[in-house]
């Protein structure tokens, strides 16, 4: 789970390292997530049968990671990321935009690295968001009504 919502490579590369947007002067990388919605969903999280989840950065990339020189890039600049994906920063940007609560879990399937398709564990992780999703509908995602 995302304590953390980051555009990990938006910005630039220049001859003296990466820049992030916010060093360019053109706005954010990063949607913290509000702690008072972690706490709910890992007190949800805790009377289901899904292991208890880590809370830390969840990178957004714009290019999957495919080779040991790009992880070990990504983990020097975020060394506290559990995660990459490539959707949750443009969510995060639309639910800011609304005044909309985000946060993003996330089951990993496949390590950040050289492809191994071999070692991915799609079904696994499938049903690892099932059996967290399970409580959260019973509870955090329920629409309360007036």
């Amino acid at each position: 789970m995302s304590s953390a919502i980051v555009a990990a490579d938006l910005g630039a590369e220049t001859p003296d390292g990466y820049l992030s947007v916010e060093e360019l002067g053109f706005g954010r990388s990063v949607h913290p997530v509000p702690e008072a919605l972690t706490g709910r969903i890992t007190a949800a999280l805790a009377t289901g049968r899904a292991p208890a989840p880590a809370l830390a950065p969840v990178l957004t990339v714009s290019t999957v990671t495919g080779t040991a020189h790009r992880a070990a890039a990504l983990a020097e600049r975020y060394p506290a990321a559990a995660a990459e994906a490539m959707e949750g920063f443009g969510v995060a940007e639309a639910a800011v935009a609304h005044g909309v609560p985000v946060v993003e879990i996330r089951a990993v399937s496949n390590a950040v690295g050289p492809r191994d398709r071999a070692a991915w564990r799609i079904g696994e992780a499938l049903g690892a968001l099932r059996d967290a999703f399970e409580p959260l509908s019973r509870t955090v995602l329920v629409e309360a009504h007036p």
